[in-house]
């Protein structure tokens, strides 16, 4: 019996022979060759703000996820901290510019979303809020602003965060939107 942990050693060492220290004690946590969601999303905005063409779902050949009427909507980049996202859905940031989509079709839309973002971001607010209402007119119909909305919102770079707005604001039927701040010199 006193072979055996001699022999289990000898194995182990046999086992290990080859095997080498490591050159560093931290670990490489970013995989070579697959993108990480933030270069993903960096991707998506850069084609979505190609010359003429804002916006990458171009309506007939990209499906859009449909939204219910009622469906909260919540949107966060990656490094938006949770305690600005608390203060967003309770509408306690103020939104200083609104824009309301009533009355509008999928591709006025569009673009006065992009316009209007656009504008907001020159003029250096940080929250604006968007009513895309909930399509209650065309019973049966599905919320197809709201969804577009939904989509357009995320593909614009202004854009860190959005969630539907508080009731007074407009509920289920309009969003707040974060939108990032041009640093000061």
């Amino acid at each position: 019996m006193t072979d055996e942990p001699q022999s289990d050693q000898s194995d182990f060492q046999r086992a290990v022979s080859d095997v080498s220290p490591l050159q560093s004690d931290r670990a490489a946590l970013k995989r070579k060759g697959v993108p990480t969601p933030s270069e993903s999303q960096q991707y998506r905005r850069q084609a979505a703000e190609q010359e003429n063409e804002t916006f990458v779902d171009g309506l007939s050949t990209t499906a859009v996820e449909i939204i219910e009427s009622e469906q909260d909507l919540l949107f966060v980049s990656p490094g938006v901290q949770i305690r600005q996202m608390k203060k967003l859905r309770r509408g306690h940031i103020p939104w200083q510019a609104g824009l309301d989509l009533h009355g509008y079709t999928l591709d006025q839309a569009r673009e006065e979303l992009s316009r209007f973002i656009r504008d907001c971001e020159a003029r250096g607010l940080r929250c604006a809020l968007v009513i895309h209402g909930k399509s209650y007119s065309q019973p049966g119909q599905p919320a197809l602003m709201k969804s577009h909305v939904n989509d357009w919102l995320r593909q614009l770079s202004p854009v860190l965060a959005f969630c539907s707005a508080q009731p007074t604001d407009g509920g289920t039927g309009a969003v707040y939107v974060l939108l990032k701040q041009k640093p000061t010199r």
